[in-house]
């Protein structure tokens, strides 16, 4: 059974950063796409960032140049580098892996909080 371990989130002034991670206990030849997905209350979840298995990278336009994702193979991690932070990015961020065979994985969530 495939599991992500979400870690990173918490409370941030304005203007700083945090850096999340995710960790899949999946085999990594079976990951098509790893992602980043945010819901803030009462809004849907919306896409943040993906990274595929060539590294082709996609984000939302409201964080590109603040956010990074990026992927440790050997480790089966995938990161979120959230700089320059804004009180709108509050929300419960959630990894998302697709798998090629097996559907989609998703994680428990990650509260990020970001004070004015």
């Amino acid at each position: 059974q495939v599991q992500l371990v979400e870690s990173g989130g918490g409370l941030v002034q304005a203007g700083g950063s945090l850096r999340l991670s995710c960790a899949a206990s999946v085999n990594r030849d079976n990951i098509n796409f790893l992602g980043w997905y945010r819901q803030a209350p009462g809004k849907q979840r919306d896409l943040v960032a993906l990274i595929t298995r060539t590294d082709a990278t996609n984000y939302a336009d409201s964080v590109k140049g603040r956010f990074t994702i990026s992927r440790d193979n050997a480790k089966n991690t995938v990161y979120l580098q959230m700089n320059s932070l804004q009180p709108e990015d509050t929300a419960v961020y959630y990894c998302n892996v697709r798998l090629i065979i097996g559907g989609e994985v998703w994680g428990q969530g990650t509260q990020v909080t970001v004070s004015s």
